[in-house]
């Protein structure tokens, strides 16, 4: 088996979630006060060059996603409850709850489930982290003073990175750190770039490379006059990004970071115009962390953890809260959790998403872990949550067509998969690893992928001889290989498939990480994969097709909005999705699954 391409996030980071001590101050800045205010961009402007704009594709792409990346997700929702727990009141007289209406559940927010944005606050304000004694850092407040000298521009481009090493020993974390790497995403990360197009969010900022966040967000330095620069200097090492957009966005950040022989981290803010962020630092690949309000003066105690704050500009649902909630009146049966809203509750131009709790499954891609007790699941039954969003993007008819080649029972079949799927790497034709197989945010299946009509992306693809190509079907069912994740059939049940190598003359432009699309023709290199290339990198599933369950319980929520009473016909709306999933699921499994939505 080859070795995993990232660190694993233990279960015991994730028991620990929380416990990290707050330590004193062991370091602390002596480095003069630059003696200006005056914001050092501005000159920069005069000679800005002209956009070069991504491509016109990659950008649809993103534009288009559904429902982003469920790794790790649960980092995320933990993050917000705790963050959340500081300022919430208990509650002394809990009310009771809404009764069920036949196989719906029904839970009112009582301002409890959906929470106020988290306003950045951080314009005109400036943070200093200085090293602590428990080998992390603590934070408190100073002023908005930029460096004035810039340094060297950084030509990026949307999702890009660049190697711009520290010419000093920077102590992060307790290791000594000089191979810095500058992201067009707002952070400077150490030992690996990071170019990803992943969500900005907390799971991201815990589990990628050690991070130095200023502004973690969907930055694009590619489009308006914006720019980035470094000043790589024998006493500091300063990034600043100047007037820099947000993806497809007129809004900008103006900010900067300077890293200090002495460990200390100072971050300042100018022009900050976007809303969502994670401002903070992480040792990387843990699942340790402090939330903490970086607006109070401090010095707030970070503990040895990765520590910061997560901004948003809209409401946000506390997943956990609600699972709670849900579990206060209702049974540890379930392993996956449905909910619909009478709201939306996404953020990020996401349409849907999964948010996993619990794995214990081997060679599918996802690491083995459990914080389903914190969602409330005192058994230990729950594996995942599955937010549909309002129910009002959805039309009435759960098997019509609605979001390019999507109807409701296929999104459905999409976010329930990503329990188990997809995250197959393979051994590709050269001996090496690779994620060939994978498109949109390495969690789908390409678009160049045969992938039998899955309702996991990819296309079903017809080759026509002489290295030319058509899709022919999509979103349909689990392919062989799916059924094989999900533990339904054995990998001797799995045939051969291909992918499409070097595709081009993509007509209408498609990725890889393109939606599947039915009618799009190209020509490539035909590659094809045995399941053996599969598990040669991942390993065998553990446990196998035989051990594996084959029932699968699923409950269906309504989330009521808070001051707002259950409507009779969104609760009817989504008891029809419910009864036509369950068909469509058995037939999507080749009848090797049943699925159960039925309350208990």
């Amino acid at each position: 088996m080859f070795p995993s391409r990232a660190r694993t996030i233990s279960t015991a980071f994730l028991l620990a979630i929380g416990l990290a001590a707050c330590g004193g101050s062991s370091g602390s800045s002596n480095s003069p006060t630059p003696p200006t205010t005056q914001n050092p961009c501005a000159a920069t402007f005069a000679t800005a060059e002209a956009d070069v704009p991504a491509s016109p594709q990659a950008t649809e792409d993103k534009r288009r996603a559904i429902d982003g990346n469920p790794r790790w997700r649960v980092l995320d929702a933990l993050w917000l409850h705790r963050a959340q727990g500081r300022d919430r009141q208990p509650t002394l007289m809990p009310r009771p709850q809404l009764a069920d209406v036949g196989d719906v559940a029904i839970v009112q927010d009582e301002g409890d489930l959906v929470l106020p944005p988290n306003t950045f606050d951080l314009k005109t304000a400036g943070l200093r982290f200085t090293r602590n004694g428990s080998g992390g850092y603590d934070v408190r407040k100073i002023d908005a003073t930029f460096r004035q000298t810039l340094g060297s521009p950084v030509p990026l481009s949307d999702d890009d990175s660049a190697p711009r090493n520290v010419q000093f020993a920077f102590s992060f974390y307790g290791r000594t750190q000089t191979a810095a790497f500058v992201n067009s995403d707002g952070n400077i990360t150490f030992e690996e770039e990071d170019k990803a197009s992943t969500e900005r969010n907390v799971a991201r900022l815990l589990t990628g490379p050690p991070r130095v966040a200023p502004f973690l967000a969907d930055l694009d330095p590619s489009i308006g006059a914006g720019k980035i620069f470094v000043n790589a200097a024998s006493d500091q090492y300063t990034v600043t990004w100047c007037s820099v957009r947000g993806f497809d966005s007129a809004a900008n950040v103006t900010a900067q970071v300077t890293l200090l022989p002495d460990g200390t981290i100072e971050m300042k803010y100018e022009t900050v115009a976007l809303g969502d962020a994670v401002v903070g630092l992480s040792p990387g690949h843990t699942g340790e962390f402090k939330p903490v309000n970086l607006s109070d003066t401090g010095p707030t105690g970070g503990g040895g953890s990765a520590v910061g704050e997560r901004f948003a500009a809209s409401p946000q649902l506390d997943t956990v809260a609600l699972a709670q909630k849900f579990y206060r009146s209702h049974s540890d049966s379930y392993d996956q959790l449905i909910l619909w809203t009478d709201t939306s509750v996404t953020t990020s131009g996401t349409f849907a998403y999964e948010l996993t709790v619990a794995n214990e499954v081997r060679g599918i891609g996802i690491d083995i872990f459990d914080a389903s007790e914190d969602f409330g699941s005192t058994g230990r039954r729950l594996r995942s949550l599955v937010v549909m969003d309002a129910l009002n993007k959805y039309p009435d008819d759960p098997a019509a067509k609605f979001l390019g080649e999507n109807n409701t029972l296929s999104l459905l079949g999409q976010e329930s998969g990503h329990r188990w799927l997809a995250f197959l790497e393979f051994k590709d034709h050269d001996g090496q690893r690779s994620d060939a197989l994978l498109g949109r945010d390495l969690v789908h299946w390409s678009f160049f992928m045969n992938s039998d009509a899955s309702v996991m992306e990819g296309n079903a693809i017809q080759d026509l001889g002489g290295g030319s190509f058509v899709t022919t079907a999509a979103v349909q069912r689990y392919s062989l290989l799916d059924q094989y994740a999900m533990g339904l059939v054995p990998d001797t049940e799995v045939p051969t498939f291909f992918y499409v190598e070097s595709p081009v003359n993509v007509t209408p432009s498609r990725t890889r990480s393109s939606a599947p699309q039915v009618g799009v023709t190209f020509s490539g290199t035909r590659r094809d994969v045995l399941i053996k290339d599969v598990t040669d990198v991942m390993g065998p599933r553990i446990p196998s097709a035989a051990d594996s369950p084959r029932t699968h319980r699923q409950a269906f929520i309504y989330l009521v909005s808070a001051g707002r009473s259950a409507d009779t016909g969104l609760i009817a709306k989504i008891d029809r999705i419910r009864k036509a999933w369950e068909p469509f699921f058995m037939q999507a499994t080749d009848q090797r699954m049943t699925l159960i939505t039925r309350l208990q």
